[in-house]
């Protein structure tokens, strides 16, 4: 319990806030016009918000985790190539 209770308090960002904003507004029209369609679609959008998922489950969509690797840069040598 104490780990779907800190999923979803924790580690909100720009996109999360954006997708609970459209799925509580697609969920008022829903339950305005009593369109069931509507009301599965913003069922998608508040799941994706809550549990913090993208478009794709198994994560594939979402960008690597940065690392701090301090590769060492090389000196690039360049070949002149002369045109007959």
């Amino acid at each position: 319990m104490n780990g779907i209770r800190q999923m979803i308090f924790s580690d909100w960002n720009f996109m999360r806030i954006v997708r609970l904003i459209i799925g509580i507004f697609i969920g008022a029209n829903a339950m305005m016009t009593h369109d069931t369609l509507l009301g599965l679609i913003s069922g998608i959008f508040l799941f994706q918000a809550l549990t913090n998922t993208g478009c794709c489950c198994a994560g594939s969509c979402s960008l690597p985790v940065s690392k701090n690797n301090k590769q060492e840069q090389t000196e690039k040598r360049f070949e002149e190539i002369k045109k007959d």
